[in-house]
């Protein structure tokens, strides 16, 4: 580790962080009580303090159920809160647990808790303490999934709420190009303790598994700062290929009936594109939500052996869409309902007394 890497961040550094927040009104903070969560709370409660106007903060910590040193772990965060002087909430996720994929239903929980907090609160932002580390695991998961340059992009600094569609606050990630050694360091130099939550290093989690091998990774040159290089690059790229798609659409579509049309001329543009406007028509017009891309790119591949190979008409499902080709246009339209069989149960007495469903 560099001298660097186990700097506390200083008071200075924090500022330019928060600085497009000043005029904020408020601010909810995801405060878990981990060592970054509580980095998070700490340095913005001395950027605001040094402010004469600023954002009102709030500290909301998610109690998910699942373990039983939460309840405590909230109130030593609520006991920090008080002592900075900033308020705080604590949030229970009630109901049901699944039995699988909980990791996955314990984070969408999280934000639609955190952006009901928000709405409540009148913020405008709800400030996470994702780090570099962790856009390095994010970026080796999605590479394990076979994910595209959208993905690879992993996390941005600042990004819609996810699955809040209600909600008006941005998500916001401040310390996505800090290590996390830095931030346990703004903590050790300020005597403030903090939580370990075993999860992060139970085997039986994917990130918490490649978590484990990024000390290997880094021996070879492929570190959590590189691999943020990498993020930050594609989504670079990324970024230019929607500005580029975005113009073919304009060019390309027209709408009819609830139905995309693409003029015949979409066959000239480059892959990448033609699936971005292929994907996008989907989504707008299927019922399936968005479709994923693995399977975009099988539609795209059997539509240009089907027009390489003469067809006269090619015709697909996809995501609750059908998608029709034709020398003249590509058409993508709402797939018919389906229909709902009706089951019958054949009893051995009358008809007359029998109960039909």
């Amino acid at each position: 580790m560099s001298p660097q890497e186990s700097e506390p961040v200083t008071d200075a550094e924090a500022a330019v962080l928060f600085a497009d927040l000043k005029h904020a009104p408020a601010l909810v903070l995801a405060v878990s009580g981990g060592p970054d969560s509580t980095a998070l709370m700490l340095l913005a409660a001395r950027w605001r303090a040094a402010l004469t106007k600023g954002p009102t903060l709030i500290a909301v910590t998610i109690d998910h159920g699942l373990r039983p040193e939460a309840k405590k772990e909230a109130a030593a965060v609520a006991k920090l809160a008080r002592k900075l002087k900033i308020a705080h909430r604590t949030v229970r996720w009630i109901g049901k647990k699944p039995a699988t994929g909980l990791q996955q239903a314990a984070r969408a929980a999280r934000y639609r808790l955190l952006g009901e907090a928000a709405r409540k609160a009148r913020a405008t932002h709800i400030l996470t303490a994702h780090t570099l580390d962790d856009q390095a695991e994010t970026v080796l998961i999605r590479m394990a999934r076979g994910s595209g340059i959208t993905g690879l992009g992993a996390m941005a600094r600042r990004a819609a709420v996810p699955g809040d569609r209600a909600g008006k606050a941005v998500l916001l990630r401040p310390f996505l190009d800090l290590p996390k050694s830095r931030l346990i360091a703004t903590l050790r130099a300020a005597k403030i303790s903090f939580a370990q939550d075993p999860s992060n290093r139970d085997p039986r989690f994917t990130r918490a598994r490649l978590r484990g091998l990024l000390p290997k990774l880094a021996e070879e040159g492929l570190t959590a700062a590189r691999l943020g290089h990498i993020a930050r690059r594609l989504k670079r790229a990324d970024a230019a290929v929607e500005t580029m798609t975005d113009a073919a659409w304009e060019f390309l579509v027209r709408t009819a009936h609830k139905a995309v049309v693409f003029e015949a001329g979409w066959i000239y543009v480059p892959d990448e594109i033609a699936l971005r406007l292929l994907g996008r028509a989907v989504t707008a017009v299927g019922t399936e939500g968005p479709v994923e891309l693995a399977k975009l790119e099988s539609l795209k591949e059997a539509l240009d052996t089907a027009r390489n190979s003469g067809d006269a008409r090619f015709r697909r499902s996809l995501a609750g869409a059908i998608v029709t080709w034709t020398p003249q246009a590509l058409t993508v339209e709402p797939a018919p309902p389906r229909r709902s069989k009706t089951l019958t149960k054949h009893r051995r007495q009358p008809a007359a007394r029998g109960k039909s469903r």
